[in-house]
């Protein structure tokens, strides 16, 4: 009889689709990544086996995250190589000040994390339905939550704390930052390919569709750009970043907008879409003759630019900015743009970086999970 191969199911579950790379739990191989597209819509299960040369598709018509899920967990099931699901693997976005790492899934963290959501509007829901999913449809299995917050967990008062009274601020108002999970595997990437800038002062650019900046200074994080929520700093593909907090109570009290309507344009209808008119996709705006199409793009690149400026002064100087993410790594116009606009800090490292959030989740999972 075969020897089952335990692995780790790694999800990153979002509100229309659902990511996943299936790792062997000792060796973190990669045995197969897919993701289910469309969800809500007309949804659409596709995976690559590792080694195979087309991938598997399989339309779920109706699906619904539930649907999505039991499907991702079905494929694994039937699967002939003898896998047996040891645990699934939640990215989580908002972990607020308490968990500061990753963690086995309880009810009482459940109603924990179900707490924060207000703070993750478009992330925190779909993460915790994922958790839900995963409980009822692979029971046997462990769950375990990592947070993009827990990076930043420990860095310094001065770079959390916001100028409100106390009262406020006792009660969790304050900065937390996010993408964490990404400039942690930039930490330890560096650390192992290029072990001259382990000690060295970087800011990583995190560009995609979700963007901010992270100081780091010898692996750990000094300052980042994303502030309470995941809508603070940079300007996105549909989040506007960070804007005059008058400009709120404007559109509230003169405009007449309501709170549902002001963080719907603020999440879905701003950034780049809002800039430019055209799209929220870097490479439509790269690939635009509209006028508004490149002032996106200038915008965009110059807040890089400024707010990399003011990490820089976070960290005393800038040895090396690494680019990671979607715009990060494929748009090599968004970069130089940034770095003409740097030319000022002096002399510096730029790398770039692929983005692997999975292999730094089965990471932890791996060194949390019991032997």
């Amino acid at each position: 009889m075969k020897k089952a191969t335990p692995v780790l199911l790694v999800l990153n579950v979002g509100s229309s689709s659902i990511k996943f790379q299936v790792f062997e739990r000792e060796s973190l191989a990669v045995l197969m990544a897919g993701k289910v597209t469309g969800i809500g819509t007309s949804a659409q299960l596709s995976a690559t086996l590792a080694g195979a040369e087309a991938p598997l598709r399989t339309p779920l018509p109706a699906a619904d995250h539930d649907t999505a899920m039991a499907a991702v967990i079905a494929l694994i099931d039937q699967h002939d190589d003898g896998w047996h699901l040891a645990a699934v693997v939640h990215r989580v976005v908002h972990g607020g000040a308490d968990f500061r790492a990753p963690v086995l899934v309880t009810p009482d963290i459940v109603a924990r994390l179900q707490a924060l959501a207000p703070l993750a509007p478009l992330h925190q829901p779909h993460n915790l339905a994922g958790i839900a999913a995963s409980e009822r449809l692979a029971s046997h299995a462990l769950d375990i939550a990592c947070f993009d917050t827990a990076f930043h967990a420990r860095i310094d008062p001065l770079f959390q704390t916001f100028a409100l009274p106390q009262a406020l601020r006792a009660q969790g108002v304050r900065r937390y930052g996010f993408h964490g999970l990404s400039y942690e595997w930039l930490a330890h990437e560096i650390a192992r390919t290029r072990p001259e800038l382990r000690e060295a002062r970087v800011v990583a650019a995190h560009l995609g569709n979700g963007a901010s900046l992270c100081a780091m200074h010898a692996g750990r994080s000094v300052d980042t750009t994303m502030g309470m929520t995941a809508l603070d700093g940079l300007p996105m593909g549909t989040r506007s970043g960070a804007i005059d907090a008058g400009a709120v109570i404007y559109l509230q009290r003169e405009l007449g907008m309501d709170s549902a309507q002001v963080e719907h344009t603020l999440y879905q209808e701003s950034g780049l879409k809002g800039l430019s008119g055209v799209s929220s996709d870097m490479q439509a705006l790269l690939a635009s003759a509209d006028p508004q199409a490149a002032f996106a793009v200038d915008y965009f690149a110059l807040k890089v630019a400024q707010y990399t400026a003011m990490l820089a002064v976070s960290l005393g100087g800038l040895d090396a900015l690494v680019f990671t993410g979607g715009i990060g790594e494929n748009a090599e116009p968004v970069r130089a743009a940034v770095l003409a606009r740097l030319q000022m800090l002096g002399r510096f490292e730029t790398l770039v970086i692929a983005a692997n959030e999975e292999k730094m989740m089965a990471l932890h999972a791996k060194h949390l999970l019991p032997p």
